[in-house]
């Protein structure tokens, strides 16, 4: 697939990037719920499982090809791994420990990661000044959030928190990884369908070895309806609406989501959870996003522009 130039968003593009960060905000949420009484690997398993599923299920609408999946088997197992196994599994075992407007703040530092990874896997996205500024203002962030955790040794807290980190680093390696796909001639459903199916191979035998989920307690209606809408609203919903806005608007415009997800998961976990956030965890949320805008570089261009006129 050939790379989207960047420009300006259509209003049908807005509304789907919208409901792109209700989803993965969402997802947060959904966890929130599912992690009282179910865990882990049994939540992730059900997750990819039901998301492969229906992806593979709904193949004759998005004109999924199984051969190019299955030739390309290899790579897409190791995406798998690292965009789905991995990370999916550090953040529901944070949100064991961390409410789940937290989680999505410190997931929000992928796309600053990010940009500090490419600078040394790959030959062509190097660090300038000015996404150097904007990282370095994203770790700030971090720090100002996680830190006091770490200095009143609040120990499950700072681990839960790493861990989310962790997915992020995950995720942050899986889109470069995954910038191959291009040249392999697979559809971005095809991508998404293979990863997802390929994970759940992984985790089915993990969980039943690890959990054991037929001892496990029967889930009430609420965690059952939670697992559900994570499967098919947040992974296979939400990669059907981010793959269609990344081949409309280009991946600059669809990173945004990054800053807005966090938002319907705040509330959410307000709303129905009754979560309370310390002000520090808005504040580096705060610093996150400044980070964010000066990587992508529009704001400040903007500003700039401005301020010689």
């Amino acid at each position: 697939m050939a790379a989207v130039p960047q420009r300006a968003m259509t209003t049908g593009e807005w509304g789907l990037l919208l409901l792109l960060s209700l989803l993965w905000g969402g997802s947060f949420f959904f966890v929130g719920v599912a992690v009282k009484e179910l865990p882990p690997l049994t939540i992730v398993m059900a997750r990819v499982s039901l998301a492969a599923a229906l992806l593979w299920l709904t193949a004759p609408l998005t004109g999924l090809s199984p051969g190019r999946i299955r030739a390309n088997a290899p790579d897409l197992a190791v995406l798998g791994l690292v965009n789905n196994a991995i990370p999916f599994t550090l953040i529901v075992w944070g949100q064991t420990h961390l409410a789940s407007g937290l989680a999505s703040i410190l997931n929000a530092t992928t796309p600053v990661i990010t940009v500090v990874a490419a600078h040394f896997f790959t030959a062509s996205e190097r660090l300038n000044a000015r996404k150097l500024a904007g990282a370095l203002c994203g770790f700030v962030g971090v720090a100002w959030m996680i830190g006091p955790d770490l200095t009143r040794g609040v120990a499950d807290n700072f681990a839960a928190e790493l861990a989310v980190l962790g997915a992020a680093l995950s995720y942050a390696l899986a889109s470069i990884f995954a910038q191959r796909f291009r040249r392999l001639g697979l559809a971005p459903i095809e991508v998404a369908a293979g990863q997802v199916a390929a994970s759940s191979l992984m985790l089915i035998p993990l969980a039943f070895v690890v959990d054991r989920p037929w001892d496990l307690p029967a889930p009430s209606l609420a965690v059952i309806g939670a697992v559900i809408a994570i499967a098919s609203l947040s992974t296979a919903l939400a990669y059907i609406v981010y793959f269609r806005i990344l081949a409309g608007a280009g991946a600059t415009n669809v990173v945004l989501v990054t800053l807005l997800a966090p938002a319907s998961s705040i509330l959410l976990g307000a709303a129905i959870l009754g979560e309370r956030l310390a002000a520090r965890h808005f504040v580096g949320l705060a610093l996150v996003a400044l980070g964010l805008a000066f990587i992508d570089g529009r704001l400040p261009s903007a500003l700039w522009r401005r301020a010689r006129r």
